[in-house]
This record gives C-alpha cells, sequence and structure tokens, in this order.
C-alpha cells in the first residue's frame, strides 16, 4: 500500500512574501508534478483543511514565518516539534496560523505526520508579487522543499 502524501501551500497572495507558500507549491505543479502526491492549495487556512488532513498519512504544509532567520532560508519541522515555539502572540494572516492547527489536530486524533516548511519573510504589507530579496531565493527554497518531499517518499 502507497503512502499518502499531500503537499499544501498556505498564504496571502495579496499580502506581498506571504504568498510564498502558495508560490512553491505553484512551483511544485509545474515542475515536480507527481501522482502520488496531492497538491493542495489552502491560500489562508481554513477549517477545512483540518478535515483534509485526516486522508494522508504525511503533509508537509508550506507557509511563510518570522523566525528570525535570513529571508528566504527554510525551516523545516515536524508540526508538534514547533510548537513549543509558538506563544499565545501568534499572529497569522490566516483563519488558522500553526498553533491552532497543531492543537486542533491533537484534539481530532489526526494520525497524520504534518511538516511544515517555514519560510522567512520580510515584506508582508499589502501588495502583489514577492519582495526582490525573497524572489531571488526561489529556486533555492524549491530545491530544499523538493529534496524534503524525496526523503518523506522514501
Amino acid at each position: 500500500m502507497s503512502k499518502r502524501i499531500a503537499v499544501i501551500g498556505l498564504g496571502n497572495a495579496l499580502r506581498r512574501d506571504d504568498g510564498i507558500g502558495i508560490i512553491i507549491l505553484e512551483s511544485l505543479l509545474m515542475f515536480y508534478k507527481r501522482n502520488d502526491i496531492d497538491y493542495l492549495n489552502f491560500g489562508n487556512a481554513s477549517f477545512d483543511l483540518l478535515h483534509r488532513l485526516k486522508n494522508y498519512d504525511s503533509v508537509l504544509l508550506i507557509d511563510g514565518i518570522h523566525a528570525g532567520l535570513d529571508i528566504g532560508e527554510v525551516k523545516i519541522s515536524r508540526l508538534e516539534d514547533i510548537e513549543y515555539k509558538l506563544g499565545d502572540f501568534v499572529t497569522s494572516t490566516h483563519e488558522l496560523n500553526l498553533k491552532s492547527i497543531f492543537e486542533l489536530s491533537k484534539n481530532l486524533g489526526i494520525k497524520a505526520r504534518i511538516y511544515v516548511a517555514g519560510i522567512e519573510v520580510r515584506d508582508t504589507s499589502f501588495g502583489e508579487g514577492l519582495s526582490e530579496a525573497l524572489n531571488n531565493k526561489k529556486e533555492d527554497i524549491l530545491k530544499e522543499i523538493i529534496a524534503f518531499i524525496e526523503k518523506i517518499l522514501s
């Protein structure tokens, strides 16, 4: 039986760099489309996302983060491993932030291994398109995400 895997892009394309999760998801669809992976665009994470998570063995959420890293740096962790870093101060442009997804998935008994590929962003002001600094890192980000997906599949 093959693993059920989903790659989910999160982000708000109308908040500049915050759209990076969606942009990387679209790039994966163009350059790394595989039949054994479901690619889902959840934009601003909603409660429907939680219902989808239960259908998979492994899930990779791709989202922009503010973690004090270099712009475009990718930090990939299991969702439960980053929970302690997410205090009540977490702000999000999404209906559900990562802390909410973690707590609700735990409470709902979702068994999927959920990974988060957090991509450091800077400019989340209103507007379309990535900042030049983040746009210049897009190819490197894509390579790192693909390498991680390959690891999940093996």
